[in-house]
């Protein structure tokens, strides 16, 4: 019989730091003043593997489990479409791809990190599956910021709000037509997280979309501060496209 997942529990804290740890020691070996690039190359590569690896055990296990459905087996969740957009940037290091990567994935995925909606514990593949395709998001946004050196710049926040108002559409248009909750859009997620303390359906939604521009607000401000402490204490925007 699996074990039933303890939120915060032993394996849930361990696949955390796990999460933080990896790309952090993977960045440390991608800026060594010999291993340097190679070592860049074979991160992006095992980590745009990984995804690809979680994604397929997670399609695998829900099918074996019967599990599968209209309402989970399109690629139109947000967690989804950072996926691959992490996926395009770790193999080509694409500004763009990076920037809808590191938004999406620290505002949709990191909360399903932290809060995810599973039933069993490790080892019962589930478990193993989920962290692997939510937690690689989590790692491959750190790493390719701490070790390949890319970031997000004033010009990103317009295209990635633009980008996510698409999504909220997409899923919207989806959810209508088929059915389904993508994008959580017709009812909250079960279990306890953001939306628990929100409004109830449907005014949840707008409540939703103001704290995703605030959130892509809060997650550029470390590089705001940074760029505001190299320019003597005067705003300056960076020059990266």
């Amino acid at each position: 019989m699996p074990t039933r997942f303890v939120p915060l529990g032993p394996s849930h804290l361990a696949a955390i730091a796990l999460i933080l740890l990896v790309p952090a020691a993977l960045a440390l070996a991608a800026r060594h003043e010999h291993l340097g690039r190679r070592a860049d190359l074979w991160a992006r590569l095992s980590l745009a593997l990984f995804q690809l690896a979680g994604w397929i055990g997670w399609f695998w296990t829900s099918w074996s489990h019967g599990a599968l459905w209209l309402g989970n087996e399109l690629p139109l969740n947000l967690c989804d479409w950072a996926e691959i957009a992490l996926i395009v940037a770790l193999l080509t290091r694409n500004q763009f791809a990076y920037e809808l990567g590191y938004f999406w994935g620290l505002g949709g995925t990191l909360q399903g990190v932290l809060t995810p909606t599973i039933y069993y514990d490790w080892p019962d593949p589930q478990f193993v599956f989920f962290f692997i395709q939510h937690g690689g998001v989590v790692a491959s946004l750190l790493y390719l910021t701490l070790g390949s050196g890319l970031r997000p710049t004033w010009r990103s926040l317009p295209r990635v709000i633009a980008a996510s108002l698409a999504y909220v559409g997409v899923a919207g248009l989806a959810d209508w037509l088929l059915g389904v909750n993508y994008g959580f859009l017709r009812a909250k997620p079960a279990g306890e997280n953001l939306l628990t303390v929100m409004s109830p359906w449907p005014w949840y939604i707008p409540e939703l979309v103001l704290t995703g521009l605030i959130f892509v607000l809060v997650y550029y401000a470390p590089f705001a501060l940074a760029d505001w402490w190299k320019a003597g204490g005067k705003w300056r925007h960076s020059q990266k496209k």
